[in-house]
């Protein structure tokens, strides 16, 4: 569907919990652990038309649900538990065999594997 140009997987984020109480010196702390970490992808999308284009980026809005899924890179590498948090158009490119696009998407993996 779409040619993936470049992936850059984040940091995972840690959560923590911080209390004290009056009269007593110091916190503490309570560890979380791992949360979320965001994920980007610059993809190029080509089609013979506007509205084949259109369909193709249309395909990838539809998963902007809330919902989790995987993903699977060139190389076989598997992100799970992602959320499509957007995509954005960057670039258009017409050309004699049709129009092309650079795209960047955003997700959000919601926990590791």
């Amino acid at each position: 569907m779409f040619e993936q140009r470049k992936l850059t997987p984040g940091s995972w984020r840690r959560e923590s919990v911080e209390r004290s109480a009056a009269g007593v010196d110091g916190t503490v702390s309570i560890d979380l652990g791992k949360r979320s970490r965001e994920l980007v992808q610059e993809a190029v999308f080509r089609a013979f038309n506007e509205a084949q284009l259109k369909a193709k980026i249309d395909i990838v809005r539809q998963y902007m649900d809330g919902s989790a899924y995987s993903l699977v890179v060139q190389g076989g590498q598997q992100f799970d538990n992602l959320r499509v948090d957007s995509i954005e158009v960057e670039d258009k490119d017409y050309s004699g065999a049709g129009v092309s696009c650079v795209c960047e998407i955003k997700y959000t993996q919601l926990s590791g594997s």
